[in-house]
């Protein structure tokens, strides 16, 4: 079993218009954290965990961080890493040890940080404010293929401002879409239009945003953890995504963007973006939240929940 971005970017395939790419993505399941965590090699690592979790029923805090770093001492069983090469090869992805044994370390260690996430403070202190039993959380790891993308956006395809379930609401930043979700200064452009006129995208603000990410061809694990599909407990953003490279920060320059300076290629971009979250919605018959990025003017969906 898998958390709900893994199950909505397996829904959507085949199913959204032709324009509207999805990356290709393969998912470690629930459980398979816990089948590494019991395997001989981590023996020492499961009994460090077991002393670290008593530690925090019984109030010492600290021990979440020592449970993250805990975690990143984990080995990979030989069968996973098997299991997982062919799997992402037979989807058409990269493996990372082709290029090299400490390509496969970076994403292991990618693994391991999205696994250890479940012992963030934000998250913990998340269950234990709706009284929701920490253990019952399960994690699973959709790996997705990163787009250097040359804009990420965000749709609510209900406007979040007046409730105006008409009208879409769109944010887009140049770059990755980590400094829309992300606590980086400035504003992201903004963007309204109506459902029933794709086309006529209006423009309510102009990015100011002063630093773009950008990104070679790379891997990114996200966080998919099935507390975000539990009623009353609203999981999504608390748990991290790891990317497998870094992303190179790049000073923006707004002059020569052509989304400002031409007026024809930003509309036609924004209404793609608008039509891509209205037939998202139209699929589910609820209003969404969907996030993803343009490259070369084609628009890819990469996760979409529903709309709080």
């Amino acid at each position: 079993m898998v958390g709900a971005k893994s199950r909505n970017i397996s829904y959507l395939k085949g199913k959204v218009p032709s324009w509207v790419g999805i990356p290709t993505s393969v998912a470690l399941p629930f459980g398979v954290f816990e089948h590494v965590l019991s395997d001989i090699s981590n023996q020492a690592v499961a009994e460090k965990v077991s002393l670290l979790k008593k530690k925090l029923t019984e109030g010492d805090f600290g021990a979440l961080k020592e449970i993250r770093e805990t975690v990143l001492q984990l080995n990979a069983p030989s069968q996973l890493v098997e299991e997982l090469k062919v799997k992402m090869k037979s989807s058409g992805m990269p493996w990372p040890g082709d290029d090299g044994e400490q390509r496969w370390e970076q994403a292991w260690e990618a693994i391991k940080k999205v696994w250890g996430s479940k012992w963030n403070e934000r998250a913990y202190f998340s269950t234990r404010k709706v009284k929701l039993d920490h253990d019952y959380l399960s994690m699973s790891v959709l790996v997705q293929e990163v787009i250097n993308a040359g804009y990420a956006f965000v749709i609510h395809t209900t406007n979040p401002s007046s409730g105006d379930s008409s009208e879409i609401y769109a944010e887009v930043v140049k770059g990755l879409g980590e400094t829309l979700v992300g606590a980086y200064p400035g504003r992201a452009l903004s963007f309204i239009c109506k459902k029933h006129d794709l086309n006529s995208p209006q423009v309510l603000g102009y990015p100011s945003k002063p630093i773009g990410l950008f990104i070679r061809r790379s891997l990114i694990f996200r966080s998919d953890f099935n507390g975000e599909d539990l009623e009353g407990y609203a999981g999504a953003g608390l748990y991290d995504s790891v990317p497998m490279d870094e992303e190179d920060k790049v000073v923006l320059d707004y002059s020569s963007d052509q989304l400002i300076i031409d007026g024809n290629f930003r509309r036609s971009i924004l209404s793609s973006i608008a039509g891509a979250g209205s037939a998202i919605e139209e699929l589910y018959g609820s209003p969404q939240d969907i996030e993803g990025v343009i490259r070369d003017g084609k628009v890819y969906v990469v996760q979409t929940r529903p709309q709080m």
